[in-house]
């Protein structure tokens, strides 16, 4: 059995109700619920919220919401895997153990089903314990600075003070869309970024943090260049 957990907690601070504030034309959340639809590869997708409009939201769009989630898991302290964790449990107790269970975020618009789906692929190829999206830094971060509260700066790394940005190692960030894992995993809290995971790479125009007004419009933007790009080559 493949499960799919889409957190959304009501309480979010910096854009208030941003789970389900409208994002070019939808309900925040209903693009991770779509995405996850489209990709084919759960056998139950659930919304594990603390809040009746989200639950309601999310039903309509597609998703289940079989339970609301308990008040210590919807503060600001609660985990994404603590969350996880608790919906396997629920699982289990239905008689439904996963084998697969994969974490798609609510705040995700530019999650596509074929990632979703490419992800769990890598997961049983590779023999992953996880499958998570990411990218690649835009600029080498063996060269990044630190700024004292004098203003001076310092070189966090200074062996690469004279290298070639093209001699450096590219590396690469969490991309903030999905996660897949095997579901002993999840429940063991294995580490998320280790050898046992597998990086599903995203373009860096795929990818946004959204968690200020400016990122938000930034995001939409972005998007809005991104939907006409793709009605463009469709017609070609």
């Amino acid at each position: 059995m493949n499960l799919g957990i889409i957190p959304a907690r009501g309480g979010s601070k910096r854009i208030p109700r941003k789970n389900i504030k409208s994002f070019a034309g939808r309900p925040m959340i209903a693009w991770s619920i779509v995405a996850a639809i489209e990709s084919g590869c759960f056998d139950r997708l659930i919304v594990s919220t603390d809040d009746e409009e989200i639950a309601e939201i999310s039903q309509r769009w597609g998703a289940e919401v079989p339970f609301f989630r308990p008040t210590e898991l919807a503060d600001d302290y609660a985990t994404t895997a603590d969350v996880v964790r608790h919906a396997i449990n629920w699982s289990a107790q239905e008689d439904r153990i996963p084998e697969r269970v994969c974490c798609i975020y609510a705040t995700a618009p530019f999650v596509r089903s074929n990632d979703v789906t490419l992800g769990l692929h890598m997961l049983e190829t590779r023999q992953a314990d996880f499958a998570f999206s990411a990218t690649s830094y835009a600029f080498p971060v063996q060269r990044a600075i630190t700024v004292t509260p004098e203003g001076r700066v310092n070189m966090l790394m200074p062996q690469y003070l004279n290298s070639r940005s093209q001699d450096l190692e590219e590396v690469y960030h969490d991309a903030g869309q999905f996660y897949w894992g095997r579901s002993e995993a999840w429940v063991l809290g294995k580490a998320l970024f280790s050898s046992s995971a597998t990086a599903v790479i995203l373009p860096r125009y795929r990818v946004q943090d959204i968690d200020t007004p400016d990122d938000w419009l930034r995001a939409e933007l972005m998007f809005k260049a991104l939907h006409d790009l793709d009605a463009a080559l469709s017609k070609a």
